[in-house]
């Protein structure tokens, strides 16, 4: 494909975050054709084909994958992410899949093989992976800062203790979107257990982990974990214990119960045996310090932290015309992610440490 053309472009899950945030983003877009979109509710179809100019509106995601594309978007339901995923994978289309990539590591190590076996782009929209201070972050650790990883600390905060436990969203709360939504965020996509697959894990976790594995390049080995979920049916608080394969541990941490009027907390400390990296999202900031005096503070905007996510649709676009190698937010980060997160589900049931 040239660099001149437009990347046609479908959508599986049209919902509050895809019509809020990332349709109107590409639809503003001279070299994007949005060319398709799936979602169940002849009505709600109906809104989003218009709204947004897509060639071909269908609620059957099958349908959707006959229509000449070059990638697709999934933002479904949690729990459906990797039957949309998969399918759009075994097509040879370039995928953007929402977080939690999926909710099973399994699942998970399937589509990074499978996007693998393809050769095609597969990217989590990780919108914190787009700010400059955490690129510098990234090439900071890519560079050996701190030497080899001994601990980290995760952790995240934000205010959905209301999505989480059934009631109504207040949009202007949490909504990166560019233009008057279409919809309301769905609860029962967020409280309900069977469509949610899980609460604040992976609803935000997944979020601050990803940036974690991206980071490091760690992978998770051993998992114990306790959750509570105190007025709802899924968990909004996590405590993460983790040990990883390279002989680190670390402590990955959630809660969903930030007051509304009060910003996103992302905050990770990596220490190696060299120093330590400081990065904080909330009042953003970089920090390396290292035991030979060797200190670099980078010059950041304390107000530049807060959440966006207009670079992921932007790095599909590039990653599908081929102007760019770099993915920013790539899924095997997130496959990491989902494991550690999965084996963290499984040992707040069985009240065990859990395997990877």
């Amino acid at each position: 494909m040239s660099a001149s053309s437009k990347a046609r472009i479908g959508f599986i899950g049209a919902g509050w975050w895809a019509t809020s945030n990332h349709m109107p983003l590409l639809a503003a877009r001279d070299d994007v054709e949005l060319a398709a979109v799936c979602r169940l509710g002849a009505d709600e179809l109906q809104q989003v084909q218009e709204r947004f100019g897509f060639g071909m509106a269908t609620q059957d995601y099958r349908e959707l994958l006959e229509v000449d594309l070059d990638g697709v978007v999934v933002a479904s339901p949690h729990t459906l992410h990797h039957e949309h995923a998969r399918a759009v994978l075994e097509r040879g289309l370039h995928l953007m899949c929402e977080k939690p990539m999926t909710t099973q590591a399994e699942h998970a190590r399937e589509l990074v093989e499978l996007a693998q076996a393809q050769n095609v782009a597969l990217l989590v929209p990780y919108g914190w992976h787009y700010k400059p201070f955490v690129q510098r972050a990234k090439k900071l650790m890519d560079d050996g800062a701190v030497g080899r990883i001994e601990y980290v600390l995760c952790h995240m905060a934000s205010p959905i203790r209301g999505l989480l436990s059934g009631d109504a969203l207040d949009l202007d709360d949490v909504s990166g979107g560019s233009e008057a939504p279409l919809f309301s965020p769905d609860p029962a996509t967020w409280a309900d257990p069977e469509r949610a697959g899980g609460g604040y894990g992976h609803a935000q976790v997944s979020h601050s982990s990803g940036m974690l594995f991206w980071l490091t390049g760690l992978r998770a080995e051993h998992v114990f974990a306790v959750m509570s979920a105190p007025g709802a049916q899924v968990d909004l608080y996590d405590a993460v214990t983790v040990r990883f394969a390279e002989g680190a541990i670390g402590s990955v941490s959630g809660a969903g119960n930030v007051p509304t009027d009060q910003t996103f907390q992302v905050d990770l400390r990596i220490f190696g045996e060299e120093g330590m990296l400081l990065l904080d999202c909330e009042r953003a900031r970089v920090e390396l310090k290292r035991h030979d005096g060797a200190h670099e503070i980078i010059d950041v905007d304390p107000a530049s932290g807060g959440y966006e996510c207009d670079g992921p649709p932007a790095n599909f676009v590039d990653l599908i015309l081929g102007r760019t190698e770099t993915n920013w937010a790539p899924g095997e980060a997130a496959m990491r992610g989902v494991e550690m997160l999965d084996a963290a589900y499984r040992s707040a049931a069985s009240g065990r440490e859990e395997r990877v």
